[in-house]
Formats: C-alpha cells, sequence, structure tokens
C-alpha cells in the first residue's frame, strides 16, 4: 500500500484504556490505519511527570495499553505500536524544540493549567510536567506527521506543535514568515504543519454523569470490564432524572440526560434513537431505567470484540514482540527526521545507526 501522508498520536500510560478513547480516538486510529502511514505511540516517559516514584506501574501500564490498543483493533501489521522511551530522537528533540519556544508560551497552555488543577499540582509540580508540553511537539514532529487523532482537549497542545513547526521552518530553513502553512515543505521546511482530527465525539462524560471520562476521576468503562460491570457502571450513572418514573408526565429535554449522549454514540438504530428521544420528551410510558438497559447492551456489543482479541494478547512476550516491531519502525522514522534537523540547525557532526538488541 503506497501511504503518502503520516498520522502520530499516543496515549500515556496511566492505566487501561476505556470507551472514551474509544470514541475519541482510537476508533479513528482503526480507520486511518487502512490508508495513512500511522505511528502509535505509549508515552511512558511522560508518565513520570505524575509517576517518577512508581516505575513498576508505569511499565505495567504501558504493555497495559499496547494490550488495549491491540484489543481495540490497532492491526500491528498496519500501524507502528511504539515505546517512547526506546526512541532517543524524541527526547533529541525535546530539548532543541524547548529552546524556540518562550516559558510563558508553554504555560499559557489551557491544557496544562486544566491538568495542574485537575490533578491538585498547584506549585508542587516537577520541571519536567511543562516540559512534557514540549516533548509533546517533538513526539508529532519527529514523525513528521501530517495530522494528529487526538480528544477536543488536546488540540492546544497541538496549536504549540504547530507553532513550533513554523518557528523552526523559518528559523532554520529559510521558510519566509507569512508562509502559508500547506506550502512550508514545498518552500523547504522540514516539518510539514500538522492538523487536529478530533474524533467525531470529542468529549465522552463518564459515568458519573458530569465530568469528562478519566481513569483519575474513577468514572470510566474500560475494555477489560465485563458484560456485568459495564451494566452495573451505567446502571449507577446518576442523570439529575432519575426518580423520574415511566410514566410521569411533562416535556424533558434528552440532551440534559448524559445518558444520551451514551444512546446517540453506542446505539446504531437511527429510528429507535429517534422513538426512545420522541418519547422520553413526551413522558411516554419510559425512563431511565430502560434507556440505560439499551445503552449498556450497545456497549457490551461493541466490547465483546474487543475482549476476544485481547485474549490473543495475553502474555506479556506477545505484546513485547509486537511493541519491539513497532520500536524499531519508529526509529528507523524519527533517525530520518533527526539528521535533517541536525543538518539545518548546525548540530549534525557524526553519522550513526541504532538497533534494538
Amino acid at each position: 500500500m503506497s501511504h503518502t501522508h503520516r498520522i502520530l498520536t499516543g496515549d500515556t500510560p496511566t492505566g487501561n484504556l476505556h470507551i472514551g478513547h474509544w470514541v475519541g480516538s482510537v476508533r479513528r486510529r482503526v480507520e486511518l490505519q487502512e490508508t495513512h502511514d500511522c505511528y502509535f505511540l505509549i508515552a511512558n516517559l511522560h508518565a513520570y511527570t505524575t509517576r517518577a516514584d512508581a516505575p513498576q506501574d508505569v511499565h505495567r501500564d504501558s504493555i497495559e495499553v499496547a494490550r488495549d490498543a491491540l484489543a481495540m483493533g490497532i492491526d500491528p501489521e498496519k500501524a507502528a505500536i511504539f515505546l517512547q522511551s526506546e526512541v532517543p530522537a524524541l527526547s533529541e528533540l525535546t530539548y532543541l524544540f524547548a529552546m524556540l519556544l518562550p516559558f510563558n508560551r508553554v504555560m499559557r497552555n489551557p491544557t496544562l493549567k486544566d491538568e495542574l488543577t485537575v490533578k491538585g499540582l498547584a506549585d508542587n509540580y516537577s520541571f519536567g510536567f511543562p516540559l512534557y508540553t514540549v516533548g509533546q511537539t517533538a513526539d508529532i514532529l519527529a514523525f513528521r506527521a501530517h495530522s494528529v487523532p487526538v480528544g477536543e482537549d488536546q488540540v492546544p497542545h497541538l496549536e504549540l506543535t504547530r507553532e513550533v513547526a513554523r518557528r523552526f521552518n523559518k528559523t532554520y530553513c529559510g521558510v519566509p514568515d507569512k508562509a502559508l502553512d500547506e506550502d512550508h515543505e514545498s518552500l523547504g521546511g522540514v516539518f510539514p504543519i500538522p492538523v487536529a482530527d478530533v474524533g467525531k465525539i470529542g468529549r465522552l462524560v463518564g459515568t458519573d454523569g458530569q465530568n469528562k471520562m478519566s481513569k483519575s476521576l474513577d468514572n470510566t468503562i474500560h475494555v477489560i470490564d465485563s458484560a456485568k460491570q459495564v451494566k452495573q457502571k451505567i446502571g449507577k450513572i446518576y442523570t439529575g432524572q432519575d426518580s423520574r418514573q415511566p410514566t410521569d408526565p411533562g416535556i424533558i429535554d434528552p440532551d440534559e440526560n448524559p445518558l444520551f449522549q451514551y444512546l446517540d454514540v453506542f446505539v446504531h438504530d437511527e429510528a429507535m434513537k429517534a422513538d426512545i428521544r420522541d418519547r422520553y420528551e413526551r413522558g411516554d410510558n419510559i425512563g431511565d431505567g430502560e434507556v440505560k438497559m439499551l445503552v449498556a447492551d450497545a456497549i457490551n456489543e461493541l466490547l465483546e470484540p474487543m475482549r476476544e482479541r485481547r485474549r490473543q494478547y495475553e502474555d506479556d512476550a506477545v505484546v513485547l514482540k509486537v511493541l519491539k516491531s513497532g520500536t524499531a519502525r519508529a526509529i528507523a522514522a524519527t533517525e530520518q527526521t533527526l539528521d535533517m534537523v541536525k543538518e539545518v540547525a548546525g548540530t549534525g557532526f557524526f553519522a550513526r545507526t541504532l538497533t534494538l538488541n
């Protein structure tokens, strides 16, 4: 297959992947691997920004995230899944790109601010925490990626990446200041200016019925959850209408009920969805319980083939073999980029060849 565009995206290993990852990014990755040159990163170095004291947990979770990605449908014959810590060019480019960004610009990143708040770090974060934001630009640009499948909360990170690419191309490659983003490569720039490929559902609400689905908030449905666990979690979703009985009259807006986002995302029968929405609005013999049953059944239908695929990767050695192959491909791609960067930035003196043993 001939690929003309390259894709890079990934996950920080903080625990198992969940259906929020699926609708926000992974589903799109599965689609893109059929038509693009895809690299999917396990960002285990970024995990150290908050878990530097738990290296064994990060190591374990790196394998688990890869296992989940394979279960969700990432095909190692079509896409490279790789480990960030095993690709030296990523750290080298992070250091160089940090010189192109004012510290205040990094700290203005709204996603970074949100993470500091959500994780309760305030002023008690390591120097590496804001540095990982720069590292994300290196992760993307090292592959000279043209687009990045992301959830909507990651778009600010990508905007920083776009700034770095423009600044590098203008500083070291002579690309004119007013050049259009789409012209940077044709004008001699090393890096294309990547664009965000946001999933159809940028933000899936968690099972608490309020916040984005997140492991740190314990409001997730994981790939590894059993059918029974899925039903239990869906059954506990607080909707604000939980006391409403199926025969209660009155017009209620389904869009104010988080269950209807799940219904829209996971139930594919459009006629059924329209009927349920209409009945719910009118209070026509339907309550949250019936909607929850439909949603749980639909999610289990989605997850069952994923559970089956996951059984093929239960052995860590099988997952590590996939990661080693993907990492070798990632090293080859990023070393090529690094050679181009060193040539124009004046940091290249000797050739090198990297291999995995």
